[in-house]
C-alpha cells in the first residue's frame, strides 16, 4: 500500500504504455494510462491494434481489477480513422469514450489516455452520461457530445442546454456538480469566439458568474469525425458532493481571473474526499497575472512559464508535480515538438503524458497543458471517494 503516485513504463509489441497508480488502504485505486503506438510506418489498423492489445494486456496484468471510467483516443485523421476505431473497440459502450482529432506528435496515428479505478463494479449509462457509483458519490462522465446547428455559438449553446438536462435527469445541477469540461473546437482561431459567447450566456442562466464561480475547463483545437461538428464537449460531474469539498484555484501571483479577458472558466479545482484530494488543472499556458501572453514566439520560455503557472496552481492545492497522474500537452506548431518533448522528458521522464497537435485558443500561445493530480489526505468530515 502506498499513498503517492507510483509510475512505470512498459514496452510491448509496437507500443509503449506509461502508467501512474495511486492507492490508499481500503480505498479506490486510481490509474492513469497513456498508450502510444511506436511504429509510425505501420497502417492505422496496425497501430490501433498495437494500442488496443497493450490496453487489453494491461487489464489482465498491471491494471487487473480496474475498470476504465473514461478513455480518450487521439487520432491523426478522424474522418478516415473513426469508423475503423469504433469497429475495433467492441467494449466502447463500457465507459465514457472520447474520440478527437489531435494528432500525436511522435509521428504516429493514434494514442490513448485511459483513467481507471478499482472497486466500481459495473457502471451504467444514464441519459447519455456514464454513471459510476462509489459509496456516497455518483460520478458522471461524458464524451464526444456534439450538436446539430449552423455555427459554433449555436452548437455550444445546444450542447450546454442538453448537458444541463442530462444532469437534472440524474439528480444533478451544472453549478453544483460539474467539475470539469473540455471544449474541442474545429478551427479554434475562427470558431472559439462563438464558444465563448454561448458559454458565457448559458453559464449566466445557471448562476455561474464572476461573483459565484465557473467550471475548470480546456478550450482547445480539436476535430470530431463529423466535419459539421464544430464543437465537441466532454464532461465530468460528481453527485453527492458538498460545496465545502470543492475549492477553486486562482494562483493570483501568476494568473489573472479569466473573466478579465471575457471567458468563463476556473484555472483549477480541488476536490476533497475523506481519503484523498483530487486536483483538476485546466488548460494552462504562458500568461501573467494581468492576462498578457508571455514570451511571444519563444517555445522554450513559454514552456517554462507554463510549468511555473501549473506548479503555482498545484501548490495552492497543497500538491506538486509529484502528485500528477497524467499530462496532456497541446502544441500549435508541430515544428516545436522536438524541443518540447526533450524538455518534458528531462523534467518529467516518468509521468504519463502525450503531446498532440492542437492550437490554443489565442494564437500567441504556442503551448498549453492540462493535468490531474491525486494526493492522500484525511478529512474525517467527508466520505471517502
Amino acid at each position: 500500500m502506498t499513498n503517492v503516485q507510483q509510475r512505470s513504463a512498459i514496452k510491448l509489441e509496437n507500443a509503449l504504455a506509461e502508467i501512474s497508480k495511486f492507492e490508499v488502504e481500503n480505498g479506490v485505486t486510481e490509474f492513469h494510462v497513456m498508450i502510444h503506438a511506436t511504429r509510425p510506418e505501420q497502417t492505422f489498423q496496425e497501430q490501433l491494434d498495437a494500442v488496443l492489445n497493450t490496453y487489453y494486456n494491461l487489464l489482465e496484468t498491471e491494471l487487473k481489477g480496474a475498470s476504465s471510467v473514461i478513455k480518450r483516443y487521439f487520432l491523426s485523421d478522424a474522418a478516415n480513422q473513426y469508423e475503423t476505431l469504433i469497429a475495433s473497440v467492441p467494449e466502447a459502450p463500457a465507459c465514457a469514450c472520447s474520440v478527437i482529432e489531435q494528432a500525436p506528435l511522435n509521428g504516429t496515428k493514434v494514442a490513448l489516455w485511459a483513467y481507471l479505478q478499482t472497486g466500481i463494479g459495473c457502471g451504467t449509462f444514464s441519459n447519455g452520461l456514464y454513471r459510476v457509483q462509489h459509496g456516497a458519490y455518483t460520478h458522471l462522465w461524458g464524451g464526444s457530445a456534439v450538436a446539430q446547428a449552423p455555427d459554433s455559438e449555436e452548437q455550444t449553446s445546444l450542447l450546454l442546454k442538453d448537458y444541463v438536462v442530462q444532469l437534472l435527469a440524474n439528480g444533478g445541477h451544472l453549478a453544483e456538480n460539474c467539475v470539469r469540461t473540455w471544449f474541442f473546437v474545429q478551427n479554434v482561431d475562427v470558431n472559439y469566439a462563438g464558444v465563448v459567447k454561448a458559454r458565457n450566456e448559458e453559464f449566466y442562466t445557471q448562476n455561474l458568474t464572476s461573483k459565484t464561480h465557473f467550471i475548470s475547463s480546456t478550450g482547445i483545437n480539436g476535430r470530431n469525425a463529423n466535419p459539421d461538428a464544430l464543437v465537441q464537449l466532454d464532461t465530468y460531474a460528481v453527485l453527492g458532493i458538498k460545496p465545502e469539498q470543492m475549492q477553486y484555484l486562482y494562483a493570483p501571483t501568476h494568473l489573472n481571473p479569466t473573466y478579465e479577458y471575457g471567458v468563463s472558466f476556473e484555472r483549477g479545482t480541488r476536490m476533497d474526499y475523506g481519503d484523498r484530494r483530487q486536483v483538476f488543472i485546466s488548460g494552462t499556458a504562458s500568461i501573467d497575472n494581468k492576462g498578457n501572453i508571455l514570451y511571444p514566439g519563444n517555445i522554450r520560455k513559454q514552456t517554462e512559464r507554463m510549468w511555473e503557472n501549473v506548479e503555482a496552481l498545484l501548490n495552492e492545492a497543497e500538491c506538486g508535480f509529484e502528485d500528477v497522474g497524467h499530462m496532456i500537452v497541446y502544441l500549435r506548431d508541430t515544428a516545436d515538438y522536438a524541443v518540447v518533448n526533450q524538455m518534458f522528458e528531462e523534467r518529467f521522464p516518468d509521468v504519463p503524458k502525450v503531446i498532440v497537435h492542437a492550437p490554443v485558443c489565442r494564437p500567441g500561445w504556442l503551448i498549453e497543458m492540462e493535468c490531474m493530480a491525486t494526493k492522500a489526505v484525511i478529512n474525517t468530515e467527508f466520505e471517502n471517494l
